[in-house]
């Protein structure tokens, strides 16, 4: 009988701990790049061993609630430590700023931030 290789199962799958993404768009963003982002977002995840459970995407120009304070509350009131973004450019284009929000996930919250850093990715319009 032929074994399948390298095949998780169902069960196997949902064993897996589970992270938190977080991208900041901008509305003229292109949406199909938007879910590229997202894809690399989950494979990376998956590669690391993690299952990307909720993504948090900030927009640009909109009057939603801020999806970083969305992350930061989820992070004080779930079991979830691992957060990945596709580069610090979707904090801020500032890098004081990215420091720090950096510093608020790692070191007041006790998350690790994965970083893809992928080039391709970076938002033309992050601010």
């Amino acid at each position: 009988m032929p074994l399948l290789a390298n095949r998780s199962s169902p069960q196997e799958e949902r064993m897996r701990p589970v992270m938190f993404g977080y991208m900041r768009l901008a509305v003229s963003d292109d949406p199909g790049e938007n879910e590229v982002i997202e894809t690399e977002l989950r494979r990376y995840s998956q590669g690391e061993g993690f299952e990307l459970e909720r993504l948090f995407i900030e927009r640009l120009g909109s009057s939603d609630e801020s999806a970083f304070f969305g992350l930061v509350d989820a992070l004080k009131t779930v079991e979830v430590k691992n957060v990945i973004v596709p580069s610090l450019w979707h904090f801020a284009r500032l890098p004081g700023l990215q420091a720090a929000m950096r510093d608020h996930i790692e070191r007041e919250l006790g998350a690790r931030l994965w970083v893809m850093q992928t080039p391709h990715i970076q938002p033309r319009s992050a601010a």
